[in-house]
């Protein structure tokens, strides 16, 4: 049974965890920023990495106790080389590398984003490749075929914003503060969601890519015209952007048929609507769904952990002069979109 300590500090979470390669978590911790950048309504990245710097050591100190463990006892370590903010990756890399050297343990600098992919398989032990994963989050927005460890080919990205952060915008229009996209959720929750009449784009576009960009400034301006309740205006969000990622994901996933299960995982998989219409929509296709547990769906050690655990039978191990990737994407092969494909 391999051990792994897990390292992730791409943005505004700092976070350490032991995961084993039969699937428990032995240990893990979270610190949020929430309150650091709240004020100023988005992540500020030089405040995010010194807050990593203050607070990664003593975590995995912490995390190690918690587990009644020592370094010696890991079999690796991983950490988060990429893609993200590029002072908080190089927070967690560094201390990564310093860990492997001072312990000769192996280091495995993971992809952000193949954390993501792969965390489902942390909570859901029968989830096996291939699958379709629709990656979901602050800062990416993709449908992909997972065959395995390594191997994903990208079907659909985004073509300016990705949908956490148009949940963010929407927050921030409406005023409910930071992190927007839960805000968002509840204050919807009160709302109709067919009162405003709000854009689908590229909606039955023969194109399987996302664009939100037109979606956020159709908030604003229904805002801005003061004709309509805030509530009503987070529905009405809320039911557009799904009704675009279930529109997306039936052309990506056309000539897919060999994918039995489809997967969502990143930040706003933890949205509660967009996961029942997706259940829905995987049901009406004969598709198995899974999705992470909440706490598994937002930027975490465990998922890092994970990846590295997945990664241990293979021996993919890295140098310890691997560099920090503020950009990673998990297919380089993918042909570029329309709108550079810059979040991809």
């Amino acid at each position: 049974m391999g051990l792994v300590l897990g390292i992730e500090s791409s943005c505004d979470e700092t976070a350490a965890a032991l995961v084993t390669s039969d699937r428990s978590i032995l240990a893990q911790r979270i610190a949020s920023q929430d309150e650091d950048h709240a004020p100023y309504g988005g992540v500020v990245p030089e405040i995010a990495a010194r807050a990593h710097a203050q607070r990664l050591a003593p975590m995995i100190e912490a995390v190690l106790n918690d587990a009644s463990l020592r370094l010696d006892d890991c079999d690796a370590i991983a950490a988060t080389a990429g893609p993200g903010l590029i002072g908080g990756v190089m927070v967690g890399l560094v201390s990564a590398k310093a860990l492997a050297m001072a312990s000769g343990k192996p280091l495995m600098a993971i992809n952000h984003l193949e954390g993501h992919a792969l965390s489902p398989r942390l909570a859901d032990a029968v989830l096996e490749f291939p699958y379709a994963l629709l990656l979901v989050s602050g800062g990416h927005c993709q449908i992909l075929r997972v065959d395995g460890v390594g191997q994903y080919r990208r079907l659909a990205t985004t073509i300016d914003d990705a949908l956490g952060e148009a949940f963010d915008k929407t927050a921030k229009i409406l005023g409910l503060g930071y992190p927007g996209g839960p805000a968002v959720e509840r204050l919807a929750k009160t709302g109709n969601s067919a009162a405003v009449p709000l854009p689908r784009p590229l909606l039955r576009s023969k194109e399987p890519h996302f664009s939100f960009a037109g979606l956020k400034s159709a908030v604003m301006r229904a805002h801005d015209s003061g004709e309509h309740a805030g509530a009503d205006i987070a529905a009405s969000f809320q039911q557009a952007a799904i009704d675009c990622v279930l529109d997306r994901l039936k052309v990506a996933l056309s000539g897919q048929q060999d994918l039995p299960t489809l997967v969502v995982a990143g930040g706003v998989a933890a949205n509660m609507a967009m996961r029942a219409e997706l259940e829905e929509f995987a049901t009406k296709r004969a598709m198995r769904f899974t999705a992470p547990p909440l706490a598994l769906c937002t930027d975490n050690a465990a998922m890092i952990a994970w990846a590295g655990c997945e990664r241990l039978p293979t021996e993919q191990n890295d140098p310890l002069d691997f560099k920090a990737l503020p950009r990673w994407p998990l297919d380089p092969s993918a042909d570029a979109v329309r709108g550079a494909g810059v979040k991809a």
